[in-house]
């Protein structure tokens, strides 16, 4: 089965210059411990705003590549952020990674839709895939030059171990490396 390392991990190394704005909780903690970079926004205590937060900037900085990584707990408390999709047509790489519980506070299970890419589709998402296993991740590629809305479900595993050190930037200086990452990069 998957794991939210890799598939992040590949996410990133597909679109290696897109601002990434991850969700709160193990999500952040992952990518801040793994490819920490000016480009991540991390988001400290934001339950469900990872998209709404990636449609801003997208909407801000049309060209710029902005991917919203969410756990699926916190599109589970969001599910009208996919709107934003139709609303929009801005170009967001929305991540959704999805291990069926809310990890991050217990392992309490998640509710979702038993078919996201359809509520996504529907909500207006111009291409939505699904990632079950390693081998799905070769579609990631075919998105690299995505100019409209795109959605990625991946069912991954739960974490076998701690998701790392908490993020030690504080809000300010997330903001400020994000902006001049927006802006000068």
């Amino acid at each position: 089965m998957l794991t939210s390392e890799a598939v992040m991990g590949r996410v990133i190394d597909t679109l290696p210059d897109a601002c990434v704005v991850s969700t709160c909780g193990y999500p952040s903690r992952e990518l801040y411990n793994s490819r920490d970079r000016d480009g991540n926004f991390y988001l400290l205590g934001s339950m469900g705003m990872a998209a709404p937060i990636a449609y801003g900037i997208a909407l801000a900085r049309p060209g710029r590549r902005v991917v919203a990584v969410d756990g699926d707990g916190s599109i589970a408390m969001n599910l009208g952020c996919l709107t934003l999709a139709a609303e929009t047509e801005a170009a967001v790489f929305h991540l959704v990674l999805d291990n069926g519980m809310h990890q991050s506070t217990g392992g309490q299970r998640a509710m979702l839709p038993p078919d996201l890419t359809a509520v996504a589709a529907g909500a207006g998402y111009a291409t939505t895939v699904l990632l079950r296993e390693e081998g799905d991740l070769g579609a990631l590629n075919d998105l690299a030059d995505f100019d409209r809305p795109v959605f990625v479900h991946a069912l991954v595993a739960p974490r076998q171990s701690g998701a790392g050190r908490r993020v030690e930037h504080t809000p300010q200086e997330l903001v400020s490396r994000t902006a001049n990452f927006l802006y000068h990069n």
